[in-house]
């Protein structure tokens, strides 16, 4: 069955035979702030916003393009946070839907799963909810044409260590089948395995399409038919970053599945890096900083872009960057609204200081920082203190930013490795900025 990626085509175009369908998983609906660095209170609200303005968008996708049917794939929801005025919004998105004749298929991922709202919710009509046994619901349609048989499973546990696959019906002969599961497949990092199976597996089911969710980054795997993991309509965070889309689909009764990627996202989150190896004066990193923030708007797709500035290189501006990062935030912001719908949202400093020559024999701050790098950093002694320290602070954090420092125990020690190496660099930047040394002075 050939698989084909198409330009927009309007309905018109396509085969008359043919289903069509949007396909989204892992919205999270209003998904609480994760980010403790959007501080500023518009960035907090535009993004606390943003996962009902892309659901809404999905909406009018299925609208304007006449589609079947709209398939999500799990998580629709965030958890046991999901309030009635969440459910309310969606109840009254899914009711569009309903009026125009377009029908609504929903499995509950992980975090539906937790969610109280999710188990109460009355629907609209023409929205089906497929439980926790496998089942599938059987489209008629015009004479001539194939039926189209829906097949999915929802879980009401919030984990599932064992793959799903054994429980789906076999596929329906002379019929379009298409499957729904939330999956990790064979696991993707930063992501709990949820019903594992293999991508040959699926293919083995004869589906023409496997509508899958729980990795919110997009793929395709296509053999006798696709499957798709349509990734999330919204990021939320900075380790959501990048485009963000649905799908759509088209199966014709000859088997052939045409995919679109079609946009969503209000904000895009992107890492932006600038290279501040060489320069000398502070109007000229000021200048770099806007060629990286225009570049970065010019290629994004998203009528917002949340950005992450990462600075590199060797520079005698590196101490002053640390110790003015408060000016240094303030030149960024200033940029970004300049050139519009762009936002700060953090800083990472990576670069450093030029050592001047002889600097390791006669700069004390130097030999400090060789010290900090080569015996301190990263000893057992200091990681066990630093630990210890986090341990601390965790406890004393709400149950649902416990996460901050990462959710296992490698993740934990990778952003304590980074704070502290970043923490270093601060307070070699202060004592710098008190030694003298007129190139790093204000």
């Amino acid at each position: 069955m050939p698989v084909l990626w198409l330009r927009a085509r309007s309905p018109e175009e396509l085969p008359i035979a043919a289903y069509r369908f949007v396909h989204t998983a892992d919205i999270h609906l209003d998904s609480p702030l994760r980010s403790l660095a959007l501080r500023n209170p518009e960035l907090a609200e535009l993004i606390g916003a943003a996962t009902r303005k892309a659901f809404a968008a999905t909406i009018d996708l299925c609208l304007d393009e006449r589609v079947d049917a709209l398939l999500i794939a799990g998580d629709l929801y965030d958890g046991d946070q999901t309030s009635m005025k969440t459910a309310r919004f969606l109840a009254g998105e899914l009711g569009r839907l309903a009026s125009a004749g377009i029908a609504t298929f929903i499995i509950r991922g992980n975090h539906d799963a937790l969610s109280r709202i999710s188990k109460e919710l009355v629907l609209p009509d023409r929205v089906r909810l497929f439980g926790g046994r496998a089942e599938h619901v059987l489209i008629d349609r015009a004479a001539g044409e194939k039926p189209v048989a829906i097949h999915g499973l929802s879980f009401a546990q919030a984990t599932a260590p064992e793959s799903l696959l054994s429980k789906y019906r076999q596929a329906l002969p002379d019929t379009i089948n298409i499957g729904m599961m939330h999956t990790s497949l064979g696991g993707a990092e930063g992501h709990d395995v949820y019903a594992p199976c293999s991508p040959a597996d699926l293919v083995a089911t004869g589906f023409d399409y496997w509508a899958l969710g729980h990795i919110h980054k997009r793929s395709v795997i296509h053999n006798r038919g696709a499957i798709v993991m349509p990734g999330m309509p919204q990021g939320r965070d900075i380790n959501e970053d990048g485009p963000k889309s649905v799908t759509l689909v088209s199966i014709a009764d000859d088997g052939t599945v045409s995919l679109e990627e079609r946009p969503t996202s209000l904000a895009e989150f992107a890492r932006v890096s600038v290279d501040a190896g060489g320069l000398t004066e502070w109007s000229e990193l000021a200048e770099a900083i806007r060629q990286a923030l225009g570049q970065a708007r010019d290629t994004s797709t998203s009528p917002e872009l949340v950005v992450r500035l990462g600075f590199t290189g060797a520079t005698p501006l590196a101490w002053r960057m640390r110790r003015d990062a408060d000016v240094l935030l303030t030149e960024a912001e200033e940029r970004a609204a300049r050139i519009g719908s762009t936002w700060i949202e953090k800083f990472e400093i990576g670069a450093t200081p030029l050592r001047a020559e002889g600097g390791s024999a006669t700069d004390p701050l130097h030999e400090l920082r060789a010290l900090i790098d080569s015996a301190i950093l990263g000893s057992d002694g200091y990681d066990a203190a630093l630990g210890t320290l986090a341990s601390g602070l965790r406890a004393q954090l709400p149950a649902d930013l416990r996460d901050l420092f990462g959710a296992d125990e490698a993740a934990a020690n990778l952003a304590l490795s980074r704070l502290a190496r970043e923490g270093a660099q601060d307070v070699l930047a202060r004592l710098q900025s008190g030694s003298g040394s007129g190139s790093e002075t204000a």
